[in-house]
């Protein structure tokens, strides 16, 4: 796996950098292409906690995970463990994909139960902007909410982030 580092408000020395590496490295064994893979590590300091975002882009899909802790190697090993979690946990649904997984190197006992989805909804997006949608979502109690976009006429999907502000992802 090839690693693309950066650091914001934070600077990345070798041994951090050789951490990362050392850490996420265990992840190759599941994977065959890993050296066609780039994982983006992004480092950040707020407050004290010491926060990593791992992004790993492969076709067709992405890992991605964040954690935060006071101590920035605490939180490299979380990350690492949660990826790896992660990959287990979707072996079946990643072994059709094009980077399949190695499916030898996975211990069939460690794979938990698939989820499954217990309900469907359909909705109708009524036209509305920005401030109504959250207003929405905020009265529904909800972390995310669908609505259609009045300016553009697009179907939008607002969300509660972790830091408490909203984002909102754009449809094409």
């Amino acid at each position: 796996m090839k690693y693309d580092i950066h650091g914001n408000k934070i600077l990345i020395t070798d041994a951090i950098r050789n951490y990362i590496e050392e850490k996420l490295s265990r992840l190759n064994k599941y994977f065959e292409k890993h050296d066609q893979i780039t994982a983006r590590v992004v480092l950040k300091v707020r407050g004290r906690d010491q926060i990593i975002e791992v992004t790993i882009p492969m076709s067709p899909f992405t890992l991605r995970n964040e954690e935060k802790h006071d101590d920035l190697y605490a939180a490299i090993d979380l990350v690492a463990d949660k990826l790896e979690r992660q990959i287990v946990k979707n072996k079946d649904r990643i072994q059709s994909k094009a980077f399949r997984l190695k499916g030898k190197d996975i211990d069939e006992e460690d794979i938990e139960m698939e989820e499954e989805i217990v309900r469907r909804k359909k909705l109708d997006t009524k036209p509305m902007n920005e401030e109504e949608a959250i207003l929405q979502m905020n009265m529904l109690g909800h972390d995310f909410f669908i609505y259609r976009d009045s300016d553009t006429n697009e179907v939008n999907v607002l969300y509660r982030r972790k830091d408490g502000n909203y984002g909102i992802i754009e449809a094409k």
